[in-house]
C-alpha cells in the first residue's frame, strides 16, 4: 500500500532518547505528548477521541489495523491524535465490516505514524520518567534537530484543548446504540420519559464521544448539545431536566469558562452527570483541585470501586486526577477509586443530584460493567421531574 512505505521515520522524545523505524500513514512531521494505551481492542475509537487531542499514542499490542476501520466505530467526525506508534502494523485487513485499511486511513487524515520500534522499551521509560513531548517525523531524520522541535512545544499542564474540539454550534442529537450493538436495552421504567414530553439534557461538549450521545439517547432523551463556552443563560433556555458534562482534552483547571458555567449551573439544583474531564471539571466547580498524572490511565481493563462493594472494571483515558485532600468531605463524597493507584475515580454531592466518574461508562471500546450510570441519570432526572411537579 502506498501509504505503508519503507521510507525511513525517526521518533524522538524530551529526554532526548531517539528511536528510528518505519514510517506509515502521512509522511509529515508532528510533535505532540508521548502517551501510552494498553488496550488490546479499539484503535479506531481512540483515534478519534477528542480526549487525545494534542498526543501521540503508543498502542501496546503489538499489531496494529488488523480490522481496518469502518465509519461506525468513529467517535468523532475526524482523528485527533497527533500521531500513533506501533510495533507493527498491518498490511491487509481482514473484517467483513472494514471499508479502509488503516495505514490509508491516517493518511488521508494527514497523521504520521512510525512502527518497527520497540515499543516495550518506550513503554518503561514513560514509566519510569512520566509522560512527556515528542515528535515523529519522516523528514527530519536528525535527532538534534528534531530534539529542538520537541523542546519548542509547551507540555500539557496548562494547556486548553478544549477550545480545538468543542463543537462550533448547538445541535440536537438523536442517533441511540444500534439495535444489533445493543448491550443493555434500557427498561420501560427507565426510559427518559416523564410525562407528555422526554427528559431533555444539555450536554456541554468539552470533546465529546459520540457513544456517550448514543447510550443517553438509547434511553430515550432528548439530547442538546452546547459549545463549551455557552452561557448559562442560553443552557437553561432550553429547559433541560438534566445536565451532563463529557470528555475532553488537555488540563481541566485551563478550562476556565467551564468551570464557571458549571459553578452557576450548580444553583439550578439540576441534576449532573459528569464523564471523564466533565467529572474533573465538576470537581474543580465545587472547589476541589487537580493535578497532573505521571502518565495517566489509558486502558480498557482499569478497576474502580471501593473497598467492601462491587468493582468496576473500566476503560479509562485521562492525564489528571482530582486530588482527594482539595475536596470538601461535607458536602462530597467519593464513590469509587482506581484501584491500581488508589485515585479518585467517582464522585457524588451529598445534598444535590450530582455525580461523576473519571472513567468511561460508554465504553466503545471497553468492558460494559458501568452502564448503568446512564440509567442512575436518567432516574435522577425522572425523580426531580416528579419533585417539581408536585411543588
Amino acid at each position: 500500500m502506498s501509504s505503508i512505505s519503507d521510507r525511513p521515520a525517526l521518533l524522538v522524545l524530551a529526554d532526548g532518547s531517539a528511536y528510528m523505524g518505519r514510517s506509515f500513514g502521512s509522511i509529515d512531521t508532528t510533535v505532540g505528548e508521548v502517551v501510552f494505551n494498553t488496550g488490546m481492542t479499539g484503535y479506531q475509537e481512540v483515534l478519534t477521541d477528542p480526549s487525545y487531542c494534542g498526543q501521540i499514542v503508543l498502542f501496546t499490542y503489538p499489531e496494529l489495523g488488523n480490522v481496518g476501520i469502518n465509519p461506525e466505530d468513529e467517535e468523532a467526525d475526524r482523528p485527533y491524535v497527533r500521531g500513533v506508534i506501533t510495533r507493527n502494523i498491518c498490511r491487509r485487513p481482514s473484517n467483513w465490516r472494514s471499508t479502509e485499511a488503516l495505514p490509508d486511513y491516517m493518511a488521508r487524515h494527514e497523521i504520521p505514524g512510525i512502527y518497527g520500534v520497540d515499543t516495550r522499551a518506550i513503554v518503561r521509560k514513560i514509566r519510569a520518567v512520566g509522560a512527556m513531548n515528542g515528535a515523529i517525523s519522516t523528514e527530519i531524520l536528525d535527532p538534534i534537530d528534531l530534539l529542538r522541535l520537541v523542546q519548542q512545544t509547551p507540555s500539557m499542564a496548562g494547556l486548553n484543548l478544549v477550545r480545538e474540539v468543542t463543537t462550533g454550534e448547538i445541535y440536537e442529537w438523536t442517533e441511540s446504540t444500534p439495535t444489533p450493538w445493543e448491550f443493555n436495552p434500557a427498561t420501560e421504567a427507565a426510559r427518559a420519559t416523564t410525562g407528555d414530553r422526554p427528559l431533555t439534557v444539555v450536554a456541554l461538549d468539552f470533546g465529546v464521544k459520540r457513544n456517550i450521545l448514543r447510550r443517553l439517547a438509547s434511553f430515550g432523551c432528548r439530547i442538546i448539545v452546547v459549545p463549551a463556552s455557552t452561557a448559562i443563560e442560553k443552557i437553561l433556555e432550553f429547559e433541560p431536566d438534566g445536565i451532563f458534562l463529557s470528555n475532553g482534552p488537555g488540563d481541566p483547571s485551563a478550562v476556565t469558562d467551564g468551570i464557571s458555567t458549571v459553578q452557576q449551573l450548580l444553583n439550578a439544583n439540576k441534576p449532573m452527570f459528569g464523564i471523564c474531564m466533565g467529572h474533573q471539571i465538576l470537581g474543580l466547580a465545587m472547589g476541589a483541585e487537580t493535578f497532573k498524572l505521571k502518565f495517566g490511565h489509558r486502558g480498557l481493563n482499569q478497576p474502580a470501586g471501593l473497598a467492601g462493594e462491587q468493582v468496576e472494571i473500566t476503560s479509562q483515558n485521562h492525564s489528571f486526577a482530582i486530588s482527594e485532600g482539595s475536596l470538601n468531605p461535607e458536602s462530597v463524597q467519593v464513590t469509587h477509586l482506581n484501584l491500581n493507584d488508589r485515585t479518585i475515580a467517582g464522585l457524588r454531592h451529598r445534598e444535590l443530584p450530582l455525580f461523576s466518574v473519571q472513567y468511561h461508562p460508554e465504553a466503545s471500546p471497553g468492558p460494559h460493567d458501568a452502564d448503568y450510570l446512564f440509567e442512575k441519570f436518567v432516574r435522577s432526572m425522572q425523580d426531580a421531574r416528579r419533585q417539581k411537579a408536585t411543588v
